[in-house]
């Protein structure tokens, strides 16, 4: 959405405890300081008894008054209020908080600006703005969200701390926004909280769901803390003791993976009661063993309030944990993130908190004992899936699939999987296994992030459905359909129709599917991105969020060793019986239809009249994988050369592929490089592997014109291009390559520095980023819709808006057009009841 639109309408909503004087001066500085305009006020009255309603209405006859019969805490009171809210944002503001000017233009800017943030934290000092109230946020790993810097003065907290906008892990409910359909989409604020922590566990939750919490210090409020506590509750009662400890168990119960839960639940339950017997100094020492838990000799034990209301907040706990259970259910499926993604907003997970020694003693023992410093900073789980063989010879897929999980592996747990069943790979620092359909889902329920290639989604059904909330990434750098076009030529056109229209059927439900996705080339780039927008992936929500769209598409180039090739046993001379001083163009990869060997078999005719030492080596011709079915240029090609004949003596077929690591002995052996290709849509979009093996290797390389890497070779010099079925051309540049020291060497040199760019650490790079914070695309978060930006159509002007339409919709389509319209708002309207319940 441009940043010259119209506003949105934002309902600010308060909620009315007991007493209000302070509930009339928020709503007056709402109503009349505030720098935005389109506001819509809404109080709800909490059950305060007495005249507190009329008074409201009479001092300030704009708002919305919303009564509620019960009292039912900030949770129950904010999720009313947005019930009967009509803004596209909420802004939630504690009746003891007074905004400043720029409160709600500085959270929509922000909302307008960053599409991925559902939530605005903001900034909120004291109420003569020299001390801190919420500046940033905080959990500890027993589950107590608390406010970093609170009660400090301004002065004291660095700049940087206060003054910089940050993503954090929730707002306070004194003063935040949030997104109308995402509040809706996630069920508001946890009314069974009452008050304290409900909005740790809203922004918890926005968190694993993918959404993002913005802490904006322009957009500014002062507070008087606890003011609201002090109208509800005594301050010897215990009652928020007992608030806060019941809260933080929930929340941690609710939002915790079931690995930290399994750790962090027992140590919490076990801390949450020394914290209720430190605070009211009491310890087993206090107990006579020997006759039994009772009274000592001296006296009864006082139990102080607040240690008991420790104690009963562990009992009510477990009163709500069959209704947690279910809400914990809802969370985990949709949760799209993991602990780890969320430990850098916990800022210092571990920290005690209270300092009571005996207190910190126990908070000690329970983070040794239950590995609570591991459980916290676990590593992330990746789940690489293809549908390639995995074993001592790989083709593209699997070589591309086997160094993504050896990259991420360095930082995450990775097992990679392969849907076929020719599996004997070797050693490797990370776990694989092989799985056919039906076995997919265990691996999948344990990944956080998915990375997926070829057919492989629709092995995988259930990322469509049950897991439908796991991160996806999907790799394009193979356009199939292309390949398939030139593949199919020999096929009857039926047949070929309908296995185009199967394969573009696997792309689109990767394109549809998947959070972000992985190419090639910028080429490659230009068409997948053409794809996604004729698909709708291009929504505003998506191009808003990175115009660029670098963080849904990027190029990562099929890689190479780091480490340069080491020979470890005999070439292709050896193997071939080829001698040390002939001169060998290698082609080193598989003979597919949309290849062009037949124009490099003719050169090799014309070049070696006049260089008979001249040698042609095909590196493999049956595919390691035997799933692919031969395809007939292969036969072709050994014809031909056995018609002129080449065969044995300048053209040698290699029948069955090298072992990928033992394919540097081949490639050491060979002068140049050599890939050929007709012209043709394939071509442009292709991204030929083989050339990186030629990089690695040092070859000069000899091309066809028409893909990505004619104009690296080009623009680098790293050999010579040529164009497309020119035999002729295509024996002069071989010889140039082959028998001109001087250009030959030039090209070495030149390779060496490129070679680098492709090394396999240097390519997988922003897949590497991803993977530290994977998110879901933007489009695909819940409750996603664009925030509705014209002012909202009331009384007279909506009757002359709707007579303007019907008339155009008359006009457009006669009486079918206006019912087809109609039809739709009736829809629309509907909808948006369901969502506000």
């Amino acid at each position: 959405m441009a940043q010259g639109d119209p506003q949105p309408l934002v309902s600010v909503i308060v909620v009315n405890y007991r007493g209000a004087d302070d509930t009339i001066t928020c709503l007056r500085a709402l109503a009349t300081d505030l720098d935005y305009a389109e506001i819509e006020l809404i109080c709800v009255d909490n059950a305060s008894g007495g005249d507190d309603v009329a008074r409201i209405r009479a001092a300030v006859p704009g708002v919305r008054l919303v009564e509620s019969p019960v009292n039912s805490g900030f949770a129950g009171g904010c999720n009313l209020g947005a019930r009967h809210a009509a803004g596209t944002v909420l802004g939630f503001l504690n009746n003891d908080a007074r905004p400043a000017p720029g409160w709600v233009s500085a959270a929509v800017a922000e909302l307008r600006a960053q599409p991925r943030v559902a939530a605005v934290a903001s900034k909120v000092l004291d109420w003569d703005g020299t001390g801190t109230d919420f500046v940033d946020a905080g959990l500890t790993w027993f589950g107590m969200g608390y406010k970093r810097h609170a009660g400090s003065p301004l002065a004291d907290v660095p700049s940087a701390e206060h003054d910089v906008a940050k993503d954090v892990l929730f707002g306070t409910g004194s003063a935040m926004f949030v997104r109308a359909s995402v509040f809706a989409e996630l069920g508001g604020f946890d009314e069974r909280f009452f008050m304290f922590y409900e909005d740790v566990d809203l922004g918890w939750r926005l968190n694993l769901r993918g959404w993002r919490v913005r802490y904006v210090p322009e957009s500014l409020t002062y507070h008087r803390h606890h003011a609201t506590m002090a109208a509800v509750d005594a301050p010897d009662t215990g009652r928020e003791t007992f608030l806060l400890e019941r809260n933080a168990l929930a929340a941690l119960y609710k939002n915790l993976s079931d690995e930290s839960l399994a750790k962090a639940l027992p140590a919490a339950l076990a801390l949450a009661v020394r914290r209720a017997t430190a605070r009211g100094d009491l310890d087993a020492t206090q107990l006579d063993l020997e006759r039994g838990v009772g009274p000592v000799e001296t006296g009864d034990v006082a139990i102080p309030r607040t240690t008991l209301a420790g104690v009963l907040a562990i009992d009510q706990f477990v009163e709500l944990l069959p209704s947690l259970a279910e809400s914990r259910a809802a969370e985990q499926a949709a949760r799209v993130r993991t602990d780890a993604d969320l430990l850098p907003l916990l800022r210092k997970a571990l920290e005690p908190a209270y300092p009571l020694p005996r207190y910190l003693a126990a908070h000690d023992i329970l983070v040794e004992a239950f590995g609570i410093e591991a459980a916290f900073g676990q590593r992330r789980r990746v789940l690489v899936i293809t549908g390639d063989a995995l074993g001592e010879r790989m083709a593209g897929p699997a070589i591309r699939a086997w160094n993504i999980a050896a990259t991420l592996s360095a930082e995450h747990d990775v097992h990679l999987v392969t849907t076929n069943p020719h599996v004997s790979p070797p050693p490797a620092p990370f776990r694989v296994s092989a799985g056919k359909r039906h076995e997919l889902d265990a691996p999948i329920a344990e990944a956080d992030v998915v990375i997926l290639q070829g057919h492989v989604l629709e092995l995988a059904p259930s990322l469509k459905k049950r897991y439908a909330n796991k991160i996806v990434v999907a790799d394009l750098y193979d356009p199939m359909h292309l390949e398939l076009l030139e593949q199919g030529k020999g096929v009857a056109d039926d047949k070929r129709a309908a296995d185009l229209a199967g394969v573009t059927r696997v792309l689109d439900a990767q394109l549809e599917r998947g959070d972000f996705f992985l190419c090639a080339s910028e080429r490659q780039r230009h068409f997948w991105l053409g794809h996604l927008a004729a698909l709708g992936r291009l929504s505003p929500r998506l191009y808003d969020a990175d115009p660029t769209t670098q963080s849904l598409l990027a190029v990562v180039p099929f890689g190479l060793s780091p480490q340069a090739p080491v020979r470890t046993g005999p070439g292709l001379r050896s193997a071939l019986g080829i001698g040390a001083t002939d001169h060998v163009v290698l082609w080193a990869g598989g003979v597919y239809s949309w290849f062009d060997p037949l124009t490099l078999v003719r050169a090799i005719e014309k070049l070696r009249r006049r260089r008979p030492d001249v040698r042609l080596v095909f590196l493999g011709m049956k595919h390691p994988n035997p799933e692919v079915a031969e395809m007939d240029i292969g036969a072709r090609t050994v014809r031909l050369a056995d018609s002129l004949g080449l065969t044995g003596k300048h053209v040698y077929f290699n029948e069955q592929w090298v072992p990928y690591d033992e394919r540097q002995n081949w490639l050491l052996d060979a002068n140049c490089g050599v890939t050929t290709h007709f012209e043709h849509v394939e071509t442009t979009f292709a991204f030929r592997t083989r050339v990186l093996d030629y990089l690695w290797a040092g070859l000069p390389i000899v091309t066809t014109d028409g893909d990505a890497f004619a104009d690296l070779i080009r623009a680098e010099r790293l050999g010579v291009v040529v164009p497309a079925e020119d035999a002729d051309a295509l024996a002069d540049a071989m010889e140039k390559s082959l028998y001109d020291a001087e250009f030959a060497a030039g090209c070495v040199e030149r390779i060496a520095a490129v070679a680098e760019r492709f090394a396999w650490p240097e390519a997988l790079k922003p897949l590497v980023e991803f993977c530290r914070n994977p998110r879901p695309a933007a489009d695909r978060l819940a409750g996603s819709a664009d925030l509705v930006t014209a002012k909202p159509v009331r009384g007279t002007e909506m009757v002359r808006r709707d007579v303007a339409l019907v008339r155009e919709y008359l006009n457009d389509g006669g009486v079918g057009e206006l019912a087809r319209r109609a039809g739709g708002r009736v829809l629309k309207i509907a909808r948006q009841r369901l969502r506000r319940g």
